[in-house]
């Protein structure tokens, strides 16, 4: 074992704090919620060590109250889950020269808020390999970790509504925007996105409107980035 190794591990474990805090209650809120519906706690602990999604997972749940036919159940699942076509495209440019393996474990482990750690570190041409797929088995682990402790709770108490484990998820993400926000642009695109994305939910694009919100402030920003560098490279 390397120096350099042991520090990528305590580099990843450090930057993935966040995710910790905010995976673990929602994983707890989750585990207890797919126990109230009928989710057996096998079924529970697998969705959580398969699907690994946050968002995904509770909106199976919320369709699974609503004795919502599985076919329905995997569409929107699909739906919701699109934004990571995003992700590979931005993030697959800098996994040139990984072996397929370490490809295929990091994309399996990559989320939204590991996402946004990992582009401001390829941003600056700082990858290394081990610290960012620590960050991802990091946050794998703590989703799990969460969803157990839920099974845990919800196969001893009725209701968790004095836990108040809403908050957990949208404190994670301001965090994360807060770290990653470092210019006047990063952060007029990101309170656009949020806004696009709430007028649509509002017009009634259910799980559309994050995949639409993304592609078009992603887009803009790319744009008046590329006509900064070609301003003053002139």
């Amino acid at each position: 074992m390397t120096r350099k190794r042991v520090n990528s591990w305590r580099a990843g474990l450090l930057q993935s704090v966040p995710i910790i805090l905010g995976y673990i209650p929602v994983g707890i809120a989750f585990g207890v919620l797919s126990l109230e519906v009928g989710v057996s706690p096998l079924n529970t602990l697998l969705m959580s060590a398969m699907v690994l999604g946050a968002a995904s997972q509770l909106v199976a749940i919320q369709l699974l109250t609503l004795d919502t036919s599985p076919v329905v159940i995997v569409t929107t699942i699909f739906v919701v889950n699109l934004r990571h076509m995003l992700f590979s495209s931005a993030i697959g440019p800098y996994l040139k020269g990984w072996r397929w393996y370490e490809i295929a474990f990091f994309a399996y482990g990559l989320t939204d808020e590991a996402f946004a750690l990992h582009t401001r570190k390829f941003k600056k041409k700082d990858l290394d390999k081990t610290e960012a797929i620590t960050i991802n088995a990091i946050a794998h682990g703590s989703w799990i970790l969460g969803t157990c402790l839920g099974i845990i709770i919800g196969s001893s108490l009725q209701k968790i509504e004095f836990l108040d484990l809403e908050y957990a998820l949208p404190a994670m993400f301001i965090a994360l925007l807060l770290i990653l926000a470092r210019t006047w642009l990063s952060l007029f695109i990101a309170l656009l996105a949020g806004t696009i994305a709430t007028l649509t939910l509002i017009t009634g694009m259910n799980y559309w409107n994050l995949i639409l919100a993304t592609i078009i402030c992603s887009t803009l920003g790319l744009i008046v980035e590329l006509w900064n560098k070609k301003k003053y490279s002139l």
